[in-house]
C-alpha cells in the first residue's frame, strides 16, 4: 500500500468555529410549521443527512422527505415526484443530488456547508496526480466534489466500497484511491488490493482516540463499540462493528448490548435514540493526553444546517446548486457504475 506524500488533512485554522443558535420550543414549532408550508408551496421535498440538526431531521420525516446517508439522499430525491429538492447536508451532497436529478432544482439551507474530505482533494491537484498514474483505476469516495467524481472510474460509499474494491482486485486492477486515507487503509487491509492512497481525512472521525477509547471501555465493559471506517486504524481495531452510518444504525438495533460507544458524528445519535430509546449511546472520546479536538464529534459544517437557514432558502429560493451539464454527465458515469453494482 502506497500513500501520497503530501498530507491534505485540514489544519485547525481551516475549520470554522460554528455555534448553532439555541431555539425555544415555540420557535422550533413555528419554524417547522412555516417550513412545511413552504415545502408544499414550492413543490419541494426535504432530504437530510443523519449528521444534521435533529429538528431538521424531524421535519424531513414529518413532511414526507427522508433522512439517510448521502447516496440514499440523492437516490430518494431522484425517485421522488417533487420538482425541487432541498438537500440538508454538505455541498457535495447537493452536487450528487443535482447529478442524479439534473432536471430538478436543488437547494441547500446554506452553501457554506463544506466537507473536510472534499476540501482536502482539490480537483486540479487530483487531476495531476491521476495523470501520473495512468495504469490505475481511479476510485473516489462519495465525499468529493463533482469535479473530482468526473475524474474517476468509480464512485463508492462506505457501505459498498469494500465490495467494489474486492471485485476490482479480483480482476487484477490496481487502485488509485481518494480522498480518505483511513477508509482506504481499512479497505486495503481487508482486501489486500494494490491501492495508492490520497492523504485526506475527515476532521470528525480522525479525532477519535485509541487509548482514550480503551479507558472508556474499562468504564463501560459491557458496551458495544460501533466505529465508522473513516476513523484511524487503531480505533477501528477496538470495534465490535465497523460500518457506514446506515450499518451502524442497523447494528445498534440488532446487537444485544444495552450500551454503545459510538465513533461517528454525534448527529447520528438522534436517529439511534429514536430507533432504540431504551438503549444508551455514548460518544467515543475525541480528546486524549495533549490532544486538540478539532470537531468534538460533530461536523461544524453539518451544524450550519439550521431551521432558520432552511426556511430562508425556501422563502427566497436561493442557495441553489448548479452543475455544468458536461461535467455532471461525466460524473454520472462512475456514479451509475456504483448504482448498478450488485448488492
Amino acid at each position: 500500500m502506497l500513500e501520497v506524500a503530501k498530507d491534505y488533512t485540514l489544519e485547525l485554522e481551516d475549520i470554522p468555529n460554528f455555534k448553532p443558535e439555541d431555539l425555544s420550543e415555540d420557535q422550533v414549532k413555528r419554524l417547522k410549521q412555516d417550513i412545511a408550508a413552504l415545502l408544499k408551496k414550492r413543490d419541494a421535498v426535504l432530504v437530510a443527512h443523519y449528521y444534521v440538526d435533529g429538528h431538521v431531521q424531524d421535519i424531513a420525516h414529518e413532511t414526507g422527505g427522508c433522512v439517510a446517508d448521502s447516496l440514499e439522499m440523492a437516490r430518494f430525491g431522484r425517485d421522488h415526484s417533487a420538482s425541487v429538492l432541498v438537500v440538508s447536508g454538505v455541498r457535495f451532497m447537493g452536487e450528487t443530488a443535482k447529478v442524479l436529478s439534473p432536471e430538478k432544482t436543488v437547494l441547500m439551507p446554506t452553501l457554506k456547508a463544506e466537507c473536510s474530505l472534499d476540501l482536502g482533494c482539490p480537483p486540479d491537484e487530483f487531476a495531476a496526480f491521476c495523470e501520473q498514474h495512468p495504469d490505475r483505476t481511479v476510485v473516489v469516495y462519495a465525499n468529493t466534489s463533482v469535479a473530482v467524481k468526473a475524474l474517476s472510474d468509480w464512485v463508492v460509499t462506505s457501505s459498498v466500497g469494500l465490495s467494489i474494491i474486492e471485485n476490482l482486485n479480483s480482476q487484477g486492477e490496481k487502485i488509485l484511491w481518494a480522498p480518505d486515507k483511513h477508509l482506504g487503509r481499512y479497505i486495503q487491509q481487508r482486501t489486500g488490493a494494490d491501492m495508492l492512497l490520497w492523504s485526506g481525512a475527515c476532521i470528525v472521525h480522525e479525532e477519535f482516540k485509541h487509548q482514550a477509547l480503551i479507558d472508556m471501555k474499562k468504564v463501560y465493559p459491557d458496551a458495544g463499540v460501533l466505529v465508522h471506517p473513516e476513523a484511524p486504524a487503531s480505533v477501528i481495531a477496538l470495534a465490535d462493528v465497523v460500518g457506514s452510518t446506515s450499518q451502524i444504525l442497523k447494528a445498534a438495533s440488532e446487537l444485544p448490548h444495552e450500551v454503545f460507544i459510538v465513533a461517528t458524528d454525534r448527529g447520528l445519535f438522534h436517529q439511534m435514540r429514536r430507533a432504540e430509546p431504551q438503549k444508551r449511546f455514548i460518544e467515543a472520546p475525541t480528546a486524549g493526553d495533549g490532544a486538540t479536538c478539532k470537531s468534538c464529534a460533530h461536523c461544524p459544517w453539518m451544524a450550519m444546517n439550521e431551521l432558520k437557514t432552511l426556511k430562508h432558502s425556501l422563502e427566497n429560493f436561493d442557495n441553489e446548486i448548479f452543475v455544468e451539464p458536461a461535467m455532471g454527465a461525466r460524473a454520472m458515469i462512475p456514479l451509475q457504475r456504483m448504482l448498478d453494482f450488485p448488492r
